[in-house]
Order: structure tokens, then C-alpha cells, then sequence
């Protein structure tokens, strides 16, 4: 006899409300109350970040599901362009975490004259930005930190295509918070890092990104954190270098 035959759908659903989404398709397999359970919307608003129908309404097209799973999972695999067009978001489809990438047009990237903003046809977003011709390279990207999800460690990367995959290998990365509301700020200085000889990686998009560095959300009240980029000492081999922005996503 099935030992949770006698359960409520509502407690069942409950009960997986507090696992995870990887858990809860496991959990489909045992009964057909089971599957019932775990498809139902209140478990899966339970895996879907607190202020997901106040992002999605930013969206520049609307956006369709026939439940709450079927948004999780379309918010895992295809990004939806927000705030203008401004960045893209999409959840980690390993456990609801949100995801932002900043786009191209909103990066401060110094020495423009020597960037053009021009379409891509493999590009979310309406713009990237092209290096047209020799010259040191410094792009920053920022995001607030109460957008990020909470008590989770994230990294930035740098997402840009570039034919000498390795390009970028002598860039210097920083990454920092700045406006931080507490009196503190010892713990703000912390969490400053500079990194070099970061290696690039293909990206299931086609892109390549390079990582920029790690840092933890703890509740969102570290202000805004910068991500850079900076290389100056070897400003040859980078023509035709595109960005198409700076994404931030948990580790």
C-alpha cells in the first residue's frame, strides 16, 4: 500500500513546496498524487524568486505560461529583455536564482570614439558594442545589489566574442561594491578583488565570456557592485572585439 495514499494533495504539496525544483520533478515519478502535487503553481511559486511578477512585468513583449513550472523552466532557458531593453533576466534553472545581464549600451566604456553600437544577429539585445580600432580597453558594468538574489554567491563575466579566443587573457578584473549603507567600511573595502590571466570559455549561446569575479549578496544592502575590465598594457590583437554586455549569475 502507498504509505502517502492517505495525504492530502494540499499537504503533499506543501511539503514539496519546502525541496527544490530538481526534487520536486523527482517526486512527479512516485504516485499519481505525487505528480499532481508537484506540478501544482503554489509549489512552484514557492521555487521562484519573492518579486518574479514584478520583474516579468517589466518585460518589453508579454510573457506566456500555462503555469508557474512552465514559466520557471521558460525563464531558465530563454531570457526575457527588461527595463527597456536595458539587460536581460532569466532564473538558474539549478534552483530558481535570478540572473541579469546588463547590456552593451549601458556598460561605461571609456574611449568610445574608438567603439561602434551596431546589431548582431546572435545578440538578445537590439546593440553590442564593436572595437573598431587600437586601443586600451576599460568597461565597467554595475547592478544593484537588492535586484540580486539574496544570501548567494555570484560572479560577474564579461560576455563579448572576440576570433583570438584567449584576447583578453592580460585584462585586469575588478570587483567591488560601492555605496554601502552601513558606517563600516572595513568589510566594504574587503571585498574589493583584482584578478588577472583570466581564461575565456565558450558559452552554450555561442558567446564567450571571461569571469570577472566573485562576490556574496547577503540581504542586498551593499549598495550597487561594479564589475571592470581593464587592459592598457597590450591594446593590439583586440580589433573586432564585440561586447554584448555584463552578466551576473550565482556560481
Amino acid at each position: 500500500m502507498d504509505p502517502f495514499a492517505k495525504l492530502p494533495e494540499g499537504c503533499i504539496s506543501e511539503i514539496l513546496s519546502f525541496t527544490s525544483a530538481l526534487d520536486s520533478l523527482r517526486s512527479a515519478v512516485v504516485s499519481k498524487d505525487f505528480k499532481n502535487a508537484a506540478e501544482s503553481n503554489h509549489v512552484w511559486t514557492k521555487f521562484m524568486p519573492l518579486d518574479f511578477q514584478e520583474i516579468i512585468s517589466t518585460s518589453v513583449s508579454p510573457v506566456k505560461y500555462a503555469s508557474i513550472k512552465d514559466l520557471y523552466f521558460n525563464l531558465s532557458h530563454s531570457p526575457i529583455l527588461i527595463n527597456g531593453g536595458k539587460m536581460s533576466f532569466c532564473l538558474d534553472k539549478r534552483n530558481g536564482k535570478k540572473c541579469f545581464m546588463i547590456g552593451a549600451k549601458e556598460l561605461l566604456i571609456s574611449w568610445k570614439g574608438c567603439w561602434d553600437f551596431t546589431s548582431h544577429a546572435n545578440s538578445r539585445f537590439s546593440e553590442v558594442a564593436e572595437l573598431r580600432s587600437i586601443g586600451w580597453i576599460h568597461i565597467q558594468g554595475k547592478i544593484k545589489t537588492q535586484m540580486l538574489s539574496e544570501n548567494t554567491t555570484y560572479a560577474a563575466y564579461l560576455v563579448f566574442w572576440l576570433e583570438k579566443m584567449d584576447g583578453l587573457k592580460s585584462s585586469t578584473t575588478v570587483i567591488r561594491f560601492v555605496n554601502y549603507r552601513e558606517k563600516d567600511t572595513t568589510r566594504n573595502e574587503q571585498l574589493e578583488s583584482r584578478e588577472t590571466g583570466k581564461i575565456a570559455r565558450k558559452r552554450r549561446d555561442g558567446w564567450i565570456e571571461i569571469e570577472m569575479g566573485k562576490f556574496y549578496n547577503r540581504n542586498g544592502d551593499n549598495g550597487e557592485v561594479e564589475a571592470w575590465l581593464i587592459e592598457i598594457n597590450n591594446p593590439y590583437g583586440k580589433s573586432g572585439l564585440i561586447v554584448e554586455g555584463v552578466e551576473f549569475r550565482p556560481v
